[in-house]
């Protein structure tokens, strides 16, 4: 079992074991493999029926994905968050995050209904 966490190197690398600011197998991962499609959908599922507008596929490491999702968020003027690797975005806004995904280069579709 390895350590997650230490009073005094605070959140430590489960792959390496090093602290996490040292760590080097984190920052030498490659993009994760898609087709390349960014998808954008409408999702109500286990929020009470609040929606949020998800989207998946963007080709990006964990700390992409978190400074892509602040400046969708900022644009959106709404909150969000990132979970495993989809970036979700409060409630109905697909619309204008296709624009601002095609506008940085990615190829976009709307996904759902």
């Amino acid at each position: 079992m390895s350590t997650v966490y230490s009073t005094e190197h605070g959140r430590m690398c489960p792959d390496c074991g090093k602290a996490e600011a040292k760590c080097q197998c984190q920052k030498s991962k490659t993009p994760p493999r898609g087709d390349g499609i960014v998808r954008i959908a409408r999702s109500t599922k286990g929020r009470k029926g609040k929606g949020v507008t998800v989207i998946s596929g963007v080709p990006l490491h964990k700390d992409g994905l978190k400074d892509l999702a602040k400046e969708l968020k900022q644009k959106c003027g709404t909150g969000g968050t990132v979970k495993d690797g989809v970036i979700e975005i409060q409630g109905e806004h697909r619309d204008v995050l296709v624009e601002e995904l095609k506008k940085r280069g990615y190829t976009v579709k709307r996904s759902g209904g």
